[in-house]
């Protein structure tokens, strides 16, 4: 069985959800430069962006290494030294942590009754 690959966006930061950047934010709380990938444009121009991968597309996130630090700096969500604040951490770790949970429970109660199928033999 092949699972079919998520739709692929590159897109500005700015131009993001607000949602999507706060996972963003979940996804990298020490700051985005550091995990910033190349790749080539349809004009075959070399690009920067961040990868992101939500639930139902992989973004690239187009940005320059300078545009990433300045993102950070720029945003109270992260302290003086680019770490995501902690309690911004754990509301937006609350907020899509339940989504995440409510699926790996889903997936604890069909392996669960798989495994009585198997103490019936």
């Amino acid at each position: 069985m092949t699972t079919p690959s998520k739709p692929r966006v590159v897109k500005d930061y700015e131009k993001l959800d607000a949602s999507i950047i706060e996972q963003i934010k979940l996804e990298y709380p020490s700051g985005f430069y550091q995990h910033l990938v190349s790749y080539t444009d349809k004009d075959g121009n070399k690009r920067m962006a961040l990868p992101f991968e939500a639930e139902d597309k992989y973004y690239l996130v187009r940005m320059s290494v300078q545009e990433a630090k300045d993102i950070i700096e720029d945003d109270d969500d992260y302290d003086e030294d680019g770490i995501l604040k902690d309690d911004i951490m754990q509301d937006y770790s609350d907020k899509y942590d339940d989504e995440t949970e409510e699926e790996e429970e889903e997936d604890v109660a069909d392996n669960s009754d798989d495994m009585d199928d198997e103490d019936e033999d």
